[in-house]
């Protein structure tokens, strides 16, 4: 019988861990973790995401900080709102929701928050900490931290002898969640658009995580009996069957013909997406304790 991960319960656990050492930190240190969350515009799917980010800082027991900007905020206005927050003592964590509007550079941004306080995991100090191993020192972008959760629960801490396939080679996920599979000994493919003969290469996968945009692009015949199956990919597909003009969610992989030959497989929505909240949670909390001279806990 294959698995179905329950990214929301997972999630659930994650955020109950961070209650605690939230607390923990409070009581021994007086220290409370501060998240704040910069947004600029009106996309409401941002403002969506936001608000629940706020919502959940709020829960975990953090004293959350929210910026909402106006559209036409200047790069100059919104770097030194940036500096402002670099500088607050009470300020653990800071968040700049992408994407940013059109007139704004979202890179020198991104780049001038300290890496210390850079919860999303984008600042290149972080990303080369993890590219060189350091996983104890930097702060592990949400979402391939998330989806490695997952992993550990499944195969353990070591993943020694297990072949790895990363399917996208994006910054902000396939090239760390590849380190983070090869920091646990996992023998790491990244596999992308030039890749050649691609489902050839999938079937080698003891774990086969899908980060590509493209909708139900990995099929059945790509998948090896037993595999575990991560599905990174979140997107927007007409549902006919629904009604005339509904639409649905779907992943990476064609869940229905995959669930059947993987081991273990994330479903979309439900599976990889609650965990990047969760995460963020949880740098947040890690960043607040190396403040504090406190070793972090792990998550």
């Amino acid at each position: 019988m294959t698995t179905v991960i329950d990214g929301k319960q997972v999630a659930a656990s994650v955020i109950e861990a961070v209650k605690s050492a939230t607390q923990a930190l409070e009581a021994d240190a007086g220290v409370r973790p501060g998240l704040a969350v910069v947004i600029v515009g009106n996309d409401p799917a941002s403002h969506a995401y936001v608000s629940s980010k706020s919502k959940m800082a709020k829960e975990c027991g953090f004293q959350s900080v929210q910026h909402t900007l106006p559209e036409d905020t200047s790069q100059d206005d919104l770097a030194a709102l940036v500096a402002k927050l670099n500088a607050d003592a009470s300020i653990h964590g800071i968040l700049v929701q992408l994407p940013l509007p059109k007139h704004l550079n979202s890179e020198p941004i991104i780049q001038s928050i300290l890496p210390e306080k850079d919860v999303d995991g984008l600042h290149v100090v972080n990303a080369g900490k993890l590219a060189t191993g350091d996983l104890e020192g930097g702060l592990v972008s949400c979402t391939p931290a998330g989806a490695m959760v997952f992993v550990r629960q499944t195969h353990g801490e070591d993943l020694s002898g297990l072949n790895a396939v990363v399917i996208g080679r994006s910054n902000l996920f396939g090239k760390p969640m590849a380190a983070l599979l090869l920091a646990a000994n996992a023998t790491v493919t990244t596999a992308h658009s030039r890749t050649k003969d691609l489902p050839a290469v999938c079937r080698n996968a003891d774990i086969l995580v899908a980060a590509v945009g493209r909708p139900e692009m990995v099929k059945a015949d790509w998948v090896k009996p037993g595999a575990t199956v991560i599905d990174v990919g979140i997107n927007r597909v007409s549902a006919p069957e629904k009604g005339e003009g509904k639409s649905k969610l779907v992943g990476d992989v064609a869940f229905g013909e995959v669930e059947k030959v993987a081991g273990v497989i994330t479903p979309v929505p439900g599976g990889v997406g609650p965990m990047t909240i969760a995460m963020l949670m949880a740098n947040t909390v890690i960043a607040a304790y190396r403040k504090a001279g406190r070793k972090p806990p792990r998550f």
